[in-house]
């Protein structure tokens, strides 16, 4: 499990889910595994469990609404490791959940600083570095919610329509000069963003049965392919794990008909 040896990768939105999910699964592949969320002692906590495997990781404290906070993010990896050759843009945020009339502005608008600008903020953090070794990796996690609306989810629905469009330009402008920027849908994963929406009552996703989700393992496994240089003719694409061709390509088991 070594086709990541030594590739250094930073991971938003580390502390559970499909993140928490996505470090182990790097680490098992030989990379060298930042992990940053808000919530410190869970990044941490995964970290640990990463280390205790003999694997290689730390964690960062990150609010990746805060362009300082992820520049500074991406200068302590480069600090305690030399160099970065992938970032992931996980961290989301699936709240206010509800009637475009009935939602709070602040949190409406703090759903797009979460879910756009944090990934704005991290593509221009690492895009220099990138540009002055002349490599580098950018995946964004995207959602089907970028291109079909669904009911109380105003603020989600257009901040990943967002990171659709920003993935295009960036892979457009630096395509070009030597990186990869890719965008992937994990599709509907048993995570704790899932609990919340089943809450809601709110469109047909939170009418889904628990027992019809994904583990978070499965995208896990898929975003450590997308890692490899096996994924590489994939650069500029918007790609979903539902994907017959993709999951056969990432190792995943086909999906039923």
């Amino acid at each position: 499990m070594t086709k990541l040896k030594n590739q250094v990768i930073i991971l938003t939105g580390a502390s559970r889910g499909i993140g928490a999910a996505t470090a182990i699964e790097l680490a098992k592949n030989g990379a060298k595994v930042v992990l940053a969320a808000r919530n410190a002692e869970s990044c941490a906590s995964v970290a640990e469990t990463i280390k205790n495997a003999d694997g290689d990781a730390f964690a960062i404290s990150c609010d990746v609404s805060d362009f300082n906070a992820v520049e500074s993010l991406v200068s302590e990896t480069i600090n305690h490791y030399g160099s970065v050759d992938t970032l992931i843009n996980n961290a989301g945020i699936i709240n206010p959940i509800g009637q475009i009339e009935e939602t709070d502005p602040v949190e409406w608008a703090k759903n797009i600083d979460v879910n756009l600008v944090g990934v704005y903020h991290g593509i221009r953090a690492v895009l220099p570095h990138f540009y002055a070794k002349g490599s580098g990796t950018i995946i964004n996690i995207s959602s089907g919610a970028a291109h079909n609306p669904l009911e109380g989810w105003s603020a989600y629905c257009a901040g990943k329509a967002g990171v659709y469009m920003l993935t295009r330009a960036t892979a457009l402008e630096a395509g070009p000069r030597g990186i990869k920027v890719m965008g992937f849908a994990p599709g509907v994963v048993d995570t704790d963003m899932q609990v919340s929406i089943r809450a809601s009552g709110i469109n047909r996703v939170s009418e889904l049965p628990r027992s019809s989700l994904a583990a978070a393992s499965e995208p896990a496994t898929a975003l450590a392919w997308l890692c490899t240089s096996e994924a590489a003719d994939l650069a500029g694409e918007e790609l979903s794990i539902r994907d017959g061709d993709f999951r056969k390509r990432a190792g995943l088991t086909t999906l039923p008909m």
